[in-house]
């Protein structure tokens, strides 16, 4: 009992620090021709259902699992859902056939990597560093 109530601890705290140092962010590939998303269109990029930019290029969403501290605050605390609700979203539209899933990835430093190398990727992570092949997308 007492390992998980450390292991609650850290990822508690870890969440607490996350917030004060400035909350989760949502990026994107440099290519991806926006700079900001209003709170619908940034639910309809990430819920699946805008699966292109406004230059017509293909959208890719990158995430992390449903219960990775960043994806709860990103669904909570910029997107105004539950994580549930955006996994049922993304499960009626895959099988539906009218999406593909995003991408699911093990870690922020690897969600990162991914926007950077993919043309048209968004995502989010706590710890960014914007340079020439991402963005801070503005959620407005």
């Amino acid at each position: 009992m007492g390992a998980y109530l450390r292991k609650l601890c850290l990822i508690l705290c870890g969440m607490l620090l996350a917030q004060v140092a400035g909350g989760v962010e949502v990026i994107a590939h440099q290519s991806a021709g926006v700079n900001a998303l209003t709170l619908a269109a940034a639910r309809s990029v990430f819920g699946l259902r805008q699966n292109k930019w406004p230059d017509g290029s293909l959208v890719q969403v990158f995430v992390l699992a449903d219960n990775h501290p960043a994806h709860i605050a990103l669904c909570k605390e910029r997107l105004n859902l539950f994580p549930y609700q955006l996994r049922q979203s993304w499960d009626r539209l895959v099988y539906a056939g009218m999406a593909q899933a995003p991408i699911q990835v093990a870690s922020e430093q690897e969600l990162i990597q991914k926007v950077a190398s993919t043309p048209g990727a968004i995502g989010y992570a706590w710890k960014v560093k914007p340079n020439d092949s991402i963005k801070l997308i503005e959620l407005q």
